[in-house]
């Protein structure tokens, strides 16, 4: 029943975010440029719920996402599915304590997740995107979701560890045999 409620509050937590990229972002974009939320989301789903949980909600929310907000259905799911596999393979790796192993994970996986999206979009939808643009929509969203991260980091780590304690099974041996 715990996990349910979980799964119910990051379905909701996923709206939320639809709804602030939507329409609370819109009007405080830098240079045209909104956060990404979603990857924050999925990649803290990643780093506390494991690799195929983090996989499982980033494909599902990355096609939700392409369905409402894109012209080609797949490619958020393909991205947003690699950072969730990514988060729960960074779990074994990092220490999730330090907050600046948090803003740096979030940063590497904007980078991944804008560099992803654009090379997708410039080899399947052969669209024509300048050096100039990409540089600036990566430094400023990396920027944008580093102080955003900044900023919700106590929240991310209570969610997270929540989310935590109810998918990922406890792995210490009580007896020796």
């Amino acid at each position: 029943m715990r996990k349910t409620g979980i799964v119910i509050c990051l379905i909701l937590s996923f709206i939320i975010i639809y709804l602030l990229q939507a329409n609370f972002f819109t009007w405080f974009n830098l240079a045209g440029v909104k956060p990404n939320l979603f990857v924050i989301l999925v990649l803290t789903i990643g780093l506390f719920a494991g690799k195929s949980m983090g996989a499982t909600f980033g494909i599902s929310f990355g096609i939700a996402l392409d369905f409402f907000m894109s012209k080609s259905i797949g490619i958020s799911g393909i991205m947003l599915g690699i950072i969730g596999f990514l988060g729960g393979y960074l779990d074994k790796s990092f220490s999730k304590d330090s907050r600046i192993t948090i803003i740096t994970m979030i940063a590497m996986t904007t980078f991944l997740y804008e560099i992803g999206v654009i090379a997708f979009n410039y080899f399947i939808n052969e669209a024509n995107i300048g050096a100039f643009y990409v540089l600036k929509t990566l430094v400023i969203e990396l920027v944008y979701n580093s102080i955003i991260t900044i900023i919700l980091y106590p929240l991310i780590m209570k969610f997270g560890y929540r989310i935590e304690e109810n998918f990922k099974e406890n792995k210490i041996l009580t007896r020796y045999f």
